[in-house]
């Protein structure tokens, strides 16, 4: 039976998976692994408060394994149980003090819950300590270091397990973008050199090696290691994002045709979803439920938000107006999919009229906040939908900005084309598109694509979601 639903689940049948689960455990209620099975598949499918209460019946039946108390984690972290989350978190990581994701995630938890760097790192710095040649806790507690802030010292942690002799092709990958990052090309483009020398059947150690060219301006180097990784991946965001970034560099006309933005970023206000008489009801409707459902107080770690909140899964949240959203999207998005129309382009090529979801989140930016600029690399398709916004995105004098090449007046705008991996000369943005609420923005989830920081004392309330085909 597990063997079954193990079968449905990796054929994403989650329902099906489920289906068996709920059998095995009317068949054997006293089976703690029943319990358990089930309480991740309610988890898979956002049944938060159900995961929690089969994972708490598995535990009761006896049940000692660690992946349990991180099931129950999970599970209480999405309720907004964070304080039983933690709990969890470390119950788990008592019954297995190595378990990296366990730490991993209770990092990040703390991370996001209190802003302070300090008090969340302990976990990790003492697991680190504890177990000095581990690549996994190393390469964790980097991640940590880098979204808490210190990415100085992000790559000191990894150099320093590299000196003991216990670095590999990835950890290696690692400590180059991060030195690329942080200006130290040299040492950034000799790593990225021994890492793809090392494995060279690596991908992340190909890209790296691309991105090291790029910071060093080396256009040749760059458009070797892109083509291979075409060959290797035609599809994938992040190549294709790179393989933009030599065409801009070279001046070659192929740039216009991926970065066209007066055909490929297009803006759609939507229309109230049924059960509203105007937009504007709705927007209101609908940021009162985002904003109870956002429960931390900074970014979670390896996404694009600085200074704001992530809540991840909007479904999940079964409220009327975020219910409704999926009913507001499917006119913008069906008519942006129908005037793409099909090519031979990567975006085109891909078109065959019909899409699904990918992922769908919310972010909530503080003053001061902003998106790094990044591309998505799950996505075909990927957007911005604005809520809620701040009065200096939408005033006068930021109408008045567009069109201008400026980020200055053009607070909390989205922009495309800056390149978000180092490069010379620099690439800024070259498109800018002022938000205002109800808007939705569709465009390449290859294209490079930021947020200029805003100022005043208002949030900036948004949904963003990647869509592939169908």
């Amino acid at each position: 039976m597990c063997d079954r639903a193990q079968t449905l689940k990796q054929q994403g049948d989650l329902p099906g998976a489920l289906s068996v689960y709920e059998t095995a455990v009317q068949a054997w209620p006293q089976s703690a692994v029943a319990h358990h099975n089930l309480a991740s598949t309610l988890g898979d499918l956002g049944r938060f408060e159900d995961a929690a209460r089969s994972a708490l019946n598995a535990i009761k039946l006896g049940i000692r394994a660690p992946e349990t108390r991180l099931v129950l984690a999970r599970a209480h972290m999405n309720a907004g149980q964070l304080t039983a989350a933690q709990l969890a978190y470390r119950e788990a990581i008592s019954l297995k003090p190595d378990m990296v994701i366990a730490l991993s995630e209770l990092t990040q938890l703390l991370w996001m819950s209190s802003a302070d760097q300090h008090l969340s790192l302990q976990p990790l710095v003492n697991a680190v300590r504890a177990y000095p040649m581990s690549a996994e806790l190393h390469m964790a507690l980097s991640q940590a270091l880098e979204f808490t802030g210190d990415k100085e010292g992000a790559i000191r942690v990894i150099l320093d397990l590299a000196s003991r002799n216990a670095a590999d092709a990835l950890m290696m990958v690692r400590a180059a973008d991060l030195l690329l990052e942080t200006g130290n090309l040299a040492h950034g483009r000799e790593l990225a050199i021994r890492a793809f020398n090392a494995d060279r059947s690596s991908f992340p150690a190909l890209m790296t090696l691309a991105r090291a060219a790029l910071a060093c301006g080396e256009v040749d180097g760059a458009s070797a290691a892109i083509i291979e990784a075409m060959n290797r991946r035609p599809d994938d965001q992040h190549v294709l994002a790179l393989q933009a970034m030599v065409w801009r560099m070279s001046n070659n006309p192929g740039f216009e045709a991926l970065y066209d933005y007066a055909t490929l970023v297009k803006s759609y206000l939507i229309e109230p979803p049924v059960g509203w008489s105007t937009r504007a009801d709705y927007l209101a409707n609908l940021a009162e439920e985002l904003k109870a459902a956002h429960h931390y107080r900074t970014h979670p770690f390896g996404h694009s938000v600085r200074q704001g909140s992530q809540l991840p899964n909007i479904f999940t949240v079964k409220t009327p107006a975020i219910q409704a959203f999926q009913q507001a999207l499917q006119a913008p998005v069906e008519a942006h999919i129908a005037h793409l129309g099909s090519g031979p382009d990567p975006l085109r090529r891909r078109n065959n009229g019909s899409w699904l979801i990918q992922g769908i989140w919310s972010v909530m930016l503080r003053p001061g906040g902003f998106h790094v600029d990044h591309v998505h690399q799950e996505g075909w398709l990927s957007s911005a939908f604005y809520v809620e916004l701040p009065s200096v995105v939408t005033s006068t004098d930021a109408k008045k900005a567009k069109g201008q090449g400026s980020a200055a007046t053009k607070e909390g705008w989205i922009r495309f084309g800056q390149a978000g991996s180092p490069v010379q000369p620099a690439q800024p943005a070259q498109h800018f598109v002022q938000p205002e609420p109800g808007m939705l923005v569709l465009f390449p989830s290859y294209m490079w694509h930021g947020t200029v920081p805003f100022s005043g004392k208002q949030p900036r309330l948004t949904i963003a979601m990647d869509i592939i085909p169908g």
